[in-house]
């Protein structure tokens, strides 16, 4: 699965992005608040829930597959010592616990990014920071969700492309060697059409966006969001 919208007719993609923006900063907030076992069993369940609500399931995480192994190799490298007693278990179970945390958070943004259309969210962000700043953060936002899937797609293209010429050969440096260049080189030329096309379109800073309206189903996002920043906020005095 890739990190893009997908159509649906779900709880969350009726719910305005403000609101499901308010949820994700309230989710992050508790989860770096409660990062205890106990605080992220309940957080797995709302983190489980709004992937549900979502239309979504375990396979949409799937496009995070790359942060995976820096996940689990995290407590092995805190837990491990240069000397006696050479493995420190609580040092492990702290970024164990510290890693889970970073998880939950993804499953939430898989959530926010299968149910919302780029458009939404440059929109969200525009209303919520008026002036200049709004308009900069909702145009890096925007050009971060279309193409992060391209330069996924990209360095995907260029691993198939070396192993099509028996790159699989090759010692795992050369490797990775091959794949960042092509992956980088790539980057710029996706880069440096985009500048090309946003001159030949009249790139617009402040251009017609979609209206933005709550409704009631946004009243139990909102709770939600809130509620969670509360916890946070109690569990920091």
């Amino acid at each position: 699965m890739t990190l893009a919208y997908v159509p649906c007719e779900s709880v969350a993609h009726r719910l305005d992005p403000r609101s499901k923006l308010l949820v994700q900063v309230g989710f992050a907030a508790a989860a770096y608040a409660y990062t205890t076992p106990r605080g992220l069993a309940v957080l797995t369940a709302v983190a489980a829930s709004c992937l549900w609500l979502a239309g979504g399931g375990p396979r949409d995480l799937w496009g995070y597959r790359f942060a995976f192994p820096f996940l689990l190799i995290a407590p092995l490298v805190a837990g491990a010592t240069l000397g006696a007693p050479w493995f420190r278990f609580d040092r492990a179970a702290d970024t164990g616990l510290a890693s889970y945390r970073v998880l939950l958070i993804l499953v939430v943004a898989a959530a926010y990014v299968r149910s919302t259309p780029i458009r939404e969210s440059r929109a969200a962000i525009q209303h919520s920071i008026p002036g200049k700043p709004g308009q900069f953060l909702g145009v890096g936002v925007s050009l971060v969700f279309r193409f992060l899937p391209l330069l996924k797609r990209d360095l995907l293209a260029t691993r198939e492309a070396i192993r099509a010429r028996v790159g699989d050969a090759r010692p795992l440096r050369d490797r990775m060697r091959l794949v960042a260049v092509g992956g980088i080189n790539r980057a710029f030329g996706r880069a440096d059409r985009l500048g090309t096309a946003l001159n030949a379109r009249c790139f617009a800073w402040n251009p017609t966006l979609p209206r933005l309206a709550f409704e009631r189903l946004d009243a139990v996002a909102l709770a939600v969001g809130l509620a969670l920043l509360a916890a946070a906020a109690v569990a920091g005095v």
